[in-house]
């Protein structure tokens, strides 16, 4: 298992949070996936052999919010 956190500026509020937890935790190979709103991130525990970065970050570009450092 990988863990990362990725840095999300724009989350702001429960809707954030609900959205990109939404999004990413139905992929194959997310384990868990955590937004922080006060930190403005998420935290992604995946496997990579089944997922990669790129397709986690697709997932949340998909949901309107912009990654600053993958």
């Amino acid at each position: 298992m990988t863990d990362i956190t990725l840095s999300i500026p724009d989350i702001s509020c429960d809707h954030c949070k609900n959205s990109i937890e939404g999004a990413l935790k139905p992929l194959d190979g997310i384990e868990t996936a955590t937004v922080s709103i006060g930190d403005r991130s998420v935290a992604v525990k995946f496997d990579d052999s089944q997922i990669n970065l790129s397709a986690i970050v697709e997932a949340i570009d998909g949901q309107g919010y912009e990654v600053a450092q993958a």
